[in-house]
């Protein structure tokens, strides 16, 4: 990792305790990644590994073709003149260049808004050294918008269409989030749209009372339901002097179990940190060259369950996964620029979390989570593994509760309730502490309608890999193909 992309995050992770990243695979995983990287390193095997951004013909071309219903994604268009296809694909290439400047610039007027970049240290230093008003960046999208609507019917290549798409729908963001910096309100529907790409449908509270009654059943008692659940689930609580153990063991048979399915850049590496005075859980930052910084916060007690849950969601095949494969398959494969950077809010992050929170399903289905954390997490922790299922039961009966966190969200952002109320209502239908319920709640307060790309997210990419009832093979094929192509949220919908 360079000096100057070290300085983007410096005063953020001044205060944090780095922990050791280099995980070894699962020892029951090391045959299988053995005998894959044979085959890929016997005579006449694509090598992937690049050194520079610009485009290499030795790195496999991204398959875009899809199975059964699905194939080809999106559908073939009419042959287009040769020399009209170059010169649209300029113009989106310099678009592209000019996509990068702006996000930079948009960064300088908002902290956080831009969580990754790795491009030209040059063009970083040209865009925050005399970052033009936020006037001139939002004409600046609209032009830039305009031209990748003039060049389109000139692409001819599927895979070139969908790149203009993308940046399309990236720039709508742009231009949505430099509207509230000066002070533009959308509705948190429209907000949801225009900077992620889904216009949500939330069903109303009291679609969420059958659920309830569901997690009372599990966990009985005459105290409020939400008090008699954390009371439970504070009985696997990691103890602080246990946490780099559990984490380890959680983070290694993640990627473990993912690289057996996915072939990984050589090299690549994270560092894990614990961290505190955050308003989220757990968080990646990418910082390129195939590395992560994962920060784990540990403002309140970390359970268990979040061990899986952050080392699948934050590292594999999570957010670490997604961010390489980007890195690889379209900025050094493609020379695809406008992949080197990620501006928080937009689409980018609706396929991030959604891939980030199916992965940790993907990589452990059925009973393989709860073998994990009876026979190895829950002894590294010195938590005694309960004698039944209770405590798995309860967690999968309170997935069917996460879609009431968006509607109190949408009540709360659209002034519908007060913010006594909406803490009130996060501890009901969250079945949470006042404590985790003020968290969640600073975290919507901060990040407004982002909340929807967890669980919709979710929701939108299970809904895309499952569709049809593939196998095994096929959804982590498909699930490898959202990875490294220039994916909407759009492309996942049902036609």
């Amino acid at each position: 990792m360079t000096r100057w992309r070290a300085s983007l995050i410096a005063a953020l992770l001044a205060a944090s305790l780095t922990l050791p990243g280099c995980y070894a695979l699962d020892p029951e995983m090391k045959r299988t990644v053995a005998e894959r990287k044979a085959r890929e390193r016997a005579p006449g095997a694509a090598q992937p590994k690049v050194e520079t951004p610009a485009p290499d013909p030795e790195v496999p071309a991204i398959d875009v073709r899809r199975t059964g219903e699905h194939a080809d994604w999106p559908a073939p268009r009419p042959a287009v003149d040769a020399a009209a296809a170059s010169e649209a694909g300029q113009v989106i290439a310099k678009v592209a260049a000019a996509y990068v400047q702006l996000s930079l610039e948009i960064g300088t007027h908002e902290k956080g808004y831009i969580d990754a970049y790795y491009g030209p240290k040059q063009l970083f230093e040209t865009a925050t050294a005399q970052p033009r008003n936020k006037d001139e960046l939002l004409l600046a999208t609209r032009r830039l918008a305009e031209e990748i609507r003039v060049a389109m019917p000139g692409l001819a290549d599927p895979i070139e269409r969908r790149r203009a798409a993308f940046l399309t729908a990236q720039l709508r963001a742009a231009e949505t989030r430099l509207e509230m910096m000066q002070g533009v309100r959308f509705s948190f529907a429209e907000e949801s749209e225009r900077l992620f790409g889904v216009r949500p449908e939330l069903k109303p509270l009291a679609a969420y009372d059958a659920p309830l009654a569901a997690v009372a059943a599990i966990v009985p008692g005459d105290k409020p339901l939400a008090e008699r659940v954390e009371t439970y689930l504070d009985r696997f609580t990691i103890p602080a002097d246990r946490l780099q153990k559990v984490f380890d063991a959680a983070i290694a048979r993640c990627r473990g179990r993912t690289a057996t399915q996915i072939a990984m850049p050589e090299g690549e590496s994270f560092d894990l940190q614990f961290v505190t005075g955050k308003s989220w859980s757990g968080y990646n930052y990418y910082m390129g060259d195939y590395h992560s910084i994962i920060q784990v916060n540990t403002d309140l007690p970390i359970r268990l369950s979040r061990a899986l849950d952050l080392g699948c969601h934050e590292g594999y095949p999570g957010h670490h996964l997604l961010n390489m494969k980007l890195e690889e398959q379209l900025v050094r494969a493609r020379g695809w620029i406008e992949f080197s950077i990620y501006p928080l809010y937009s689409p980018q992050s609706l396929i991030a979390e959604g891939t980030a929170n199916y992965g940790i399903d993907l990589a452990f289905p059925d009973k393989t989570r709860p073998d994990t954390e009876r026979d190895i997490l829950m002894p590294l922790a010195e938590i005694a593994p309960p004698t039944d299922d209770t405590y798995w039961q309860l967690l999968d009966a309170m997935k069917a509760l996460q879609g009431a966190r968006l509607t109190i969200a949408q009540q709360y952002l659209d002034g519908q309730i007060d913010r006594p109320t909406a803490l009130a209502l996060t501890q009901k239908y969250l079945l949470v502490s006042p404590a985790r319920a003020e968290q969640m709640t600073v975290f919507t307060d901060k990040y407004r309608s982002y909340v929807i790309n967890y669980g919709l997210g979710e929701e939108i990419v299970r809904g895309f890999i499952e569709r049809g009832n593939p196998d095994r093979d096929e959804i982590w094929r498909r699930m490898a193909l959202i990875l490294g192509e220039p994916t909407l949220p759009a492309d996942l919908l049902a036609p």
